[in-house]
């Protein structure tokens, strides 16, 4: 019996230690929990009989000329450098290519700073190429290393290609 005690005093003071974590400080920069899809056009204003469509330009990078979505997207990225991002289900929202890739390559842009003069942070740009369902998962390192902390953050998923529109955005967890 006083060896089940024993025991007993023993787990409950493991499972007491793990709860507060022996991991020390973590090296978490930022997290982006959710993603949204593009859409190419952020506003139109009608003057008269004139519409003009203005593009959905995020941190100086224009979109593609299609909208796209993303089901799922969790991201981290870490004080030395290190990104992972974990996307789920980004594909074309329209055209004749809907439902599809496209056959891309995407890579991650961390923005620190303002809208003004935020600094961006990429991964590698030859990047991943999207699965036939639209799921990709980046594991790399920024380039150049962002700043701690970084200030008001926006994670772009971004084309590998061309200009490198932007297709995805995180939300900041």
């Amino acid at each position: 019996m006083n060896k089940i005690l024993g025991l007993g005093i023993v787990l409950v003071g493991i499972i007491t230690l793990s709860a507060f974590g022996t991991s020390g400080p973590s090296n978490t920069l930022v997290k982006f929990n959710g993603g949204i899809g593009v859409d190419p056009i952020s506003n139109v204003i009608v003057s008269g009989s004139t519409v003009t469509a203005h593009p959905n330009v995020v941190r100086g990078i224009n979109p593609p000329g299609q909208i796209w979505r993303i089901a799922d997207l969790d991201a981290k990225a870490s004080t030395d450098g290190r990104i992972r991002v974990r996307g789920r289900g980004l594909l074309l929202a329209g055209g004749d290519g809907i439902g599809t890739t496209a056959g891309l390559s995407v890579f991650a842009t961390l923005f620190c700073g303002p809208p003004a003069s935020a600094t961006p942070f990429s991964s590698n740009p030859v990047g991943v190429a999207l699965d036939p369902d639209g799921d990709f998962t980046i594991d790399d390192v920024l380039s150049p290393l962002p700043p701690n902390p970084c200030d008001a953050p926006v994670l772009l998923i971004r084309l590998t290609i061309g200009t490198q529109p932007w297709f995805a955005a995180g939300i900041e967890k």
